[in-house]
């Protein structure tokens, strides 16, 4: 008995051993990256990352991630600046500009370290992402620190040579670790399940035991005494017709020995088989590789692999998940005339889905028409019209339209305004070019993916941006009436920086003929309202196509000017100054309260309309998910319009879904009793909305902000907010931080009670992949963070329809069946034996051979059930992709609680009936 249990767990501790190695391996290396530590004497060095510790200062170069959180000392850039990539953290592609402090700016050499000496005194680590607090003892002064000479590890440094930074957080300290959570070991349901029915097998186990144990002492107290033939030499305690109730306690633990085939050992073992080799069989799936990138997809943990045909409820992160990180430039509108003939995906779905309605229609009344009207008319709503002017794609360029290029633009009745439209284009940023040595052309590292769209667009209209110092930026103007393109040079006085709050970014220029301007763009509500009387010309027709475009998936920007005279312009400067190089607290709101004071009495000049891209494939696999009866919800960290542009871009918001808002913006922040009373109140009017909805077809989605979010996961809120999201068919939660994804999903988790799946490509993710019951990490462009903390990794979004729809029903029927198999035959075997020593006495005889019983669990009957649990398909990869609303009604036949209970002990007491019923009948004819 002991050498196959023995078998059994050593079997399971070598593959939990195998699969925490590779954990141990990859988490080894990253921990012995290499990052270059002050040494000493002005001398840098290499150290592994685990070995940094608080105080060392570190040099960190271009593209590198920081190791550590790190106190910025200086840069290369004479001013102390550098670019941030933050895609790890909060999900935002656009780059973060953070500055050093100027009394530590000549530190900018490795030999200036030399005699470097200071005192930090901040905070104690925590998880808030955004805020900071501490000061810098430095040269018998005292100078406060804020987060914007933090940088956090996992970040990425940008369009920046090289920084330097003292270490102040490291390890399980960093922001970023403590916005994780312990990494939880996960079990499946029905291996919990099958726990319950093991425990009720002992239970019987122990009951026939005890009425064996009775029946060998009344044997050995009434019967035995006339066994002349049976009689031992010497009467033992075993034997003792004097002594009946220790013979039945000794028979009691035979019996426990004899029976103990009702337990089957040997199940866990086969099922570990079975769920390795499943594994491989979607390790190497050739439908979920990435021939781009060369990834396949990988179960990472095999115990979980049934839990796929379960799941009901799907958190995913957005940016690098659902979308490509890419912006295309679609469409614009300049003094009140759209441009642009492409359609956006949002415009070509709704477009295919009513093809698909007329085509039904057409089918119904001339069912043998060859050539369907939707057809026809689908063809040509998504031909592009300038066919003549077709070529090669171009990244973060998709717009089409022969009145603007190949400088067409200049035969328009408002040329001069297109012409401003594009230098704005090409001017108000904090893009660096890079030029590309093979083509002579320029790649733009930008501060967010809608600048890289914008530079690319202008330079496509003829307007490139070509360098940037300090102070100036520069621009070759291509113009039909010249052959060489014209080099202007235009000098940057301000940059007025684009912050959630404020929804615009603007920059104060200074051109050749010393004229000043103000460049600005931002959101249309926000620019709108600082138009003057004469800067209204365009706003209706403006207004419209912005209208268009938003309906249409995509992201919108105003674009705005204004002549400014020398005198106002140094008077402003000169309050500019005084609240750029205040210290303290409130420097930033002052700094909006002066730049609000530039930024006003406009003139519109027009709108740009630029595309995220969803990935391929995810719009169509939303769809199927949604179809089989699985709620999606998007956590991500962007803004509130930008999260509903992806959702309807993506598929996850469609046209006549009902949208219900709850947001904090519209409350007066300085009480936060009202606050949350109007959030209680949204909640409860979007509640009753839903109840008194006629419509049983009508779909909401629900949409909340980050601040709403804090207050709906309090306790006395949270299962209020629960019960509203369930009943949504999609859920959007904007400007969510790492630790509220975690959050939420232990709320969806534990308040339905249903499998969550969890699904991110960054560090921001690992939480809420690990708070999930299964975690999927997607290998994209943010790391490797998230396929470390998961379950399973995939290389694409829309390879989880196939992982779930297919792989999860396979395994999910394959291992339910096996259970109840394996379970039927340990019973009919367990009991066949009882049944034999009710007839020979309760003596303790076997029936069979003790090498045939041995065997019978390990090897005889586990291999036939092992081949079904690996090889059984009940429907073809095919069917399942076609149908997946008819798997879903198997699944919810699966998902019934007492589903195996009640199958296997069905098929239990047939048996019993069957073999016991008469108790007469020979036990080997039973069998």
């Amino acid at each position: 008995m002991i050498a196959p249990l023995a078998f059994v767990i050593g079997l399971s501790m070598a593959k939990e051993a195998m699969e925490d190695s590779r954990r141990f391996i990859q988490d080894m290396k990253v921990n012995m990256r290499k990052a270059r530590v002050h040494k000493g004497d002005g001398v840098f060095g290499p150290k592994p990352w685990m070995k940094l510790r608080v105080g060392d200062v570190v040099k960190v170069e271009k593209d590198k991630f920081f190791p550590v959180d790190l106190l910025l000392v200086s840069s290369s850039y004479e001013d102390g600046i550098c670019y941030v990539e933050t895609m790890n953290l909060d999900g935002e592609t656009n780059l973060k500009v953070k500055r050093a402090l100027e009394v530590t700016l000549s530190l900018d050499d490795d030999m200036s370290f030399k005699d470097f000496t200071g005192k930090i005194s901040c905070e104690d680590p925590n998880s808030n992402l955004y805020t900071f607090v501490g000061n810098l003892e430095y040269d018998r002064q005292i100078y406060p620190l804020d987060p914007s000479q933090i940088l956090l590890r996992d970040s990425k440094l940008k369009n920046t040579a090289y920084i330097y930074g003292v270490v102040i957080f490291t390890g399980h300290d960093s922001k970023v670790m403590q916005n994780g959570t312990q990494s939880p070991s996960k079990r499946s349901r029905v291996e919990k399940q099958m726990d319950k029915i093991i425990y009720i097998l002992f239970c019987l186990l122990v009951l026939i035991s005890l009425i064996s144990s009775v029946g060998f002492g009344l044997n050995t107290r009434f019967q035995m005494p006339q066994w002349w033939y049976v009689q031992p030499n010497k009467i033992a305690d075993l034997h003792d017709p004097s002594n009946p109730f220790s013979s039945a306690f000794l028979h009691w633990i035979t019996a426990l020995i004899l029976y103990g085939y009702l337990i089957p050992i040997s199940l866990y073992v086969s099922i570990e088989v079975v769920k390795v080799l499943q594994a491989m069989f979607i390790n190497k799936d050739t439908h979920m590789y990435d021939e781009e990138s060369g990834t396949p997809a990988q179960a990472r943990t095999s115990n979980l692999n049934e839990e796929l045909g379960q799941v009901d409820t799907i958190l995913s992160d957005k940016t690098g998940t659902l979308t490509c990180n890419q912006m295309d430039f679609l469409k614009c509108s300049i003094a009140g005339k759209a441009y642009g003939t492409r359609f956006s995906e949002v415009e070509l779905a709704a477009a295919r889905q009513m093809a698909l309605n007329v085509d039904n229609q057409v089918f119904e009344s001339t069912p043998k028409s060859g050539v369907h009207v939707s057809e026809i008319e689908l063809e040509t709503v998504v031909t592009c019209k300038d066919k003549k002017y077709q070529k090669p794609p171009i990244n973060g360029f998709s717009f089409e339209d022969s009145r603007l290029m190949h400088g067409n633009w200049s035969k328009e009745p408002n040329a001069d305004v297109i012409l401003l439209f594009f230098r704005i284009l090409a001017i108000c940023h904090t893009a660096i070019p890079e030029a590309k040595e093979k083509t002579g052309g320029f790649t733009y590292e930008a501060e967010s993916p809608d600048e890289g769209a914008f530079l690319i667009a202008a330079r496509e209209f003829g307007l490139e941006f070509c360098k940037r110092t300090q102070s100036s930026v520069f621009v070759r103007e291509r113009y039909p009436s010249s052959k060489k393109p014209i080099e202007r040079g235009y000098k940057i006085l301000n940059v007025l920086d684009f912050t959630s709050k404020r929804k615009r970014m603007s920059v104060i220029v200074q051109d050749k003929d010393g004229q000043l301007f103000l460049f600005c763009k931002g959101a249309d509500s926000i620019i709108f309202d600082r138009l003057s009387k004469n800067g209204r010309m365009y706003e209706e027709t403006t207004t419209k196509h912005l209208k268009d475009y938003g309906e249409g998936g995509l992201r919108t920007l105003a674009l705005a000017y204004r002549k400014l005279e020398e005198v106002e312009y140094f008077a402003w400067n000169n309050e500019f100054i005084k609240a750029k190089t205040s210290i303290g607290g409130d420097r930033e709101a002052m700094l909006g309260k002066v730049s609000d004071l530039m930024e006003r009495d406009l003139i519109l000049v027009g709108a740009t309309a630029v595309e995220d891209k969803p990935q391929k494939g995810v719009p169509q696999c939303i769809d199927k998910l949604a179809q089989a009866g699985l709620k999606i919800w998007v956590l991500t960290g962007d803004k509130l319009e930008t999260a509903i542009n992806i959702g309807f871009s993506c598929s996850l918001l469609r046209q006549g879904m009902k949208q219900i808002c709850i947001t904090s913006l519209n409350v007066d922040t300085s009480a936060q009793n009202s606050i949350k009373d109007n959030i209680v109140m949204q909640i409860t009017n979007a509640s009753q909305m839903i109840k008194l909805e006629k419509d049983p077809h009508a779909a909401f989605a629900l949409i909340i902000d980050e601040k709403t979010l804090s207050y709906a996961l309090e306790d006395d809120l949270k299962h209020e907010f629960l019960n509203l999201a369930v009943v949504c068919a999609s859920v959007i939660c904007c400007r969510v931080s790492p630790k509220q994804k975690a959050l939420v999903t232990r709320l969806v988790k534990q308040g339905t009670g249903k499998v969550t799946l969890a699904i991110g490509d960054g560090a921001n993710d690992v939480g809420m992949i690990q708070e999930a019951d299964i975690g999927v990490g997607i290998s994209g462009v943010e790391g490797m963070q998230a396929v470390m903390a998961s379950d399973f990794a995939i290389a694409q979004f829309r390879f989880l329809e196939r992982l779930l729809v297919v792989h999860g029903h396979w395994c999910y029927k394959k291992i339910a069946q096996m259970i109840c198999y394996f379970f039927y035959k340990n019973i009919a075997f367990g009991l066949t034996l009882f049944y034999f020593e009710a007839l020979a006495s309760f003596s303790g005889q076997s029936i069979y051979d003790d090498l045939y019983m041995l065997l019978f669990n390990v090897i005889l009957t586990s291999l036939p059930v092992i081949s079904l649990g690996v090889f059984k398909q009940d429907v073809s990869s095919e069917i399942c992709l076609q149908a997946p609303d008819n798997l879903l009604k198997f699944s919810e036949l699966l998902k019934s609680r007492a589903h195996h209970v009640e199958e296997c002990w069905t098929i239990t007491w047939i048996h019993i009936y069957k073999f016991a019923n008469p108790i007469v009948q020979p036990a080997l004819q039973g069998l």
